[in-house]
């Protein structure tokens, strides 16, 4: 599917490291879940944090506990269920996609980069922008050394970077645009790596 794109808003991460990855924000994709990533940045929850997973050859989460903070701790609906008339885009290498917990929702703004195509993923985890900078960081810490942590809430094991990967701020330019609130989850049935 080619995406015609109207309105631009663009995510910038500048990491601890001196690289900057930029993010095209695609609203005509996954409205709510951009709604709800903008809502996060806006308010400086991604600033200061450290990548918290890499799955070799699979993709890079930014985070797995709500970037720490309570505010962060909502759950938004499935991206086509709320909006039925979007044709959803297939997961890959060059794009980010929201996370999410099975029936219980998308993450409020755990945002992952495929390293791959998952064409399993579709309608399942939106593709919401495009990483139209900074792709050669992202597969620079893919490729990093990792050590294994447990997975709050569980006893599986995860790997996160051994020397952390800090996002030092995240910048938004909405170009005037300004953004709604996300439309959250009548139940909250919180993950239990988020308590």
């Amino acid at each position: 599917m080619e995406l015609k794109l109207h309105l631009k808003s663009y995510l910038k991460l500048y990491l601890k490291s001196g690289a900057k990855i930029v993010i095209d924000l695609w609203s005509e994709a996954a409205p709510n879940a951009v709604n709800s990533l903008i809502y996060v940045a806006s308010h400086g929850w991604m600033d200061h944090h450290a990548i918290q997973r890499i799955a070799p050859g699979k993709w890079v989460d930014l985070s797995y506990n709500a970037f720490g903070y309570e505010e962060c701790r909502y759950l938004i609906p499935d991206e086509f269920q709320l909006n039925p008339n979007l044709e959803p885009l297939t997961p890959r290498p060059g794009v980010i996609c929201m996370g999410g917990y099975d029936e219980a929702g998308l993450a409020s703004a755990e945002i992952f980069f495929p390293l791959k195509e998952f064409p399993e993923f579709r309608g399942i985890y939106p593709v919401l922008g495009e990483v139209i900078e900074g792709m050669d960081e992202i597969r620079r810490i893919a490729e990093l050394p990792t050590r294994e942590v447990i997975y709050p809430g569980t006893d599986k094991k995860i790997l996160e970077p051994a020397e952390p990967q800090i996002i030092e701020r995240a910048e938004l330019e909405l170009f005037g645009e300004t953004y709604p609130a996300p439309v959250r989850m009548e139940k909250q049935n919180l993950p239990p790596c988020w308590r």
